[in-house]
């Protein structure tokens, strides 16, 4: 747990600064996983916390937009976003938690918490999200679920790329290797459904770009900006929520979402507001693990989570339709995904 640089203990780890280098402080809690490790005991719990806040999220995603057929994806990333900026405010204002690594000299009822400088500076990032965010939602629409997960599954090799435009990181023949295997791995799974659509390719193909400019850029402002993960949420929600409210608007959305039957019911309020908590968690997770280990790790993080999301989704829902190339495609994308966390515990 990091000592942050003010009064009071943290309740939840901030540190920034706390990246793959040597850099001095916390030795106890920086302790490596095993003798000349490249991720850290905390680098190993951000990658598990972000892959059980995803599995989770997923799951009341789903209750809400197919369980309850709520018909407003927008609203569900509006709602949690004001939540979540919403909570930042109120423990940020009661001082329980900070923003930024050394507190600067901002009065603490200062409108924005961070100098406007800093907020500035993190715009491009926040509109990463946003770009992220739509070109996800899109893609989902023009493409079938299969052929969805196999294109998006070579996200990784878009990050390795923006990696090294970005921060000039360079990666060891093992971590390529594991990253080719989750590649070849998704194409094999897809195989019998990869019907060639310019359109959707070229809309996936973006989305994975968008997403792999963001955890770059989470990575590199991240340890640039002075802000810790709170921080960086918080600049993210004051420069996005306002645009997807307008998107919101203009696509009739809110109306649809007040004239929803289901609107009122305890089952469908519980699930919201579970689904709300949890993206807080899961935007938290995402600043922290790409922050304490890398863009390359999250993205990793992310085609591991997809095994547990497909395996409880078939112990929940059943029905999968699998074949044994999609069993094989899966077992060789998990084998990919396994084989590079090895390479980062034991420093390779």
């Amino acid at each position: 747990m990091a000592k942050g640089g003010g009064g009071g203990g943290m309740l939840l780890p901030l540190s920034v600064e706390a990246g793959k280098g040597n850099g001095g402080g916390g030795a106890g809690d920086d302790a490596a996983l095993f003798k000349g490790s490249a991720m850290t005991r905390r680098g190993a719990v951000a990658a598990l916390s972000y892959m059980s806040c995803s599995v989770l999220l997923v799951m009341f995603n789903k209750a809400a937009l197919s369980s309850y057929n709520f018909p407003c994806a927008n609203v569900i990333t509006l709602l949690q976003m004001v939540c979540s900026t919403a909570l930042l405010y109120v423990l940020r204002r009661l001082k329980i938690i900070s923003f930024t690594n050394s507190e600067p000299s901002v009065p603490s009822d200062a409108l924005f918490f961070v100098p406007f400088r800093i907020l500035l500076r993190t715009t491009p990032l926040s509109l990463a999200y946003l770009l992220y965010m739509l070109a996800s939602m899109e893609s989902v629409r023009g493409v079938n679920v299969p052929m969805y997960t196999t294109l998006r599954r070579t996200t990784v090799v878009f990050t390795m790329i923006m990696e090294y435009f970005l921060a000039k990181q360079k990666h060891t023949p093992p971590i390529i290797g594991s990253v080719a295997l989750i590649v070849f791995g998704a194409f094999i799974a897809g195989a019998r459904d990869l019907s060639f659509d310019p359109r959707g390719y070229a809309i996936v193909f973006v989305a994975n770009i968008t997403t792999a400019v963001y955890l770059a850029t989470i990575n590199r402002i991240g340890k640039s900006s002075g802000l810790n993960s709170f921080g960086l949420m918080w600049c993210n929600g004051l420069v996005c929520g306002p645009l997807v409210l307008f998107l919101t608007y203009i696509q009739g959305d809110l109306k649809k979402a007040i004239e929803f039957p289901n609107l009122h019911s305890p089952g469908f309020q519980a699930v919201l507001l579970f689904s709300c908590m949890l993206a807080f968690l899961l935007n938290y997770t995402i600043f922290w693990n790409t922050i304490l280990n890398s863009a390359l790790t999250q993205s990793m993080c992310g085609n591991l989570k997809d095994f547990f999301t497909v395996g409880i989704g078939w112990v929940l829902f059943g029905g999968l339709p699998f074949d044994l190339l999609n069993v094989i495609g899966q077992g060789l994308g998990f084998l990919g995904s396994g084989l590079y966390a090895y390479c980062k515990i034991k420093g390779k």
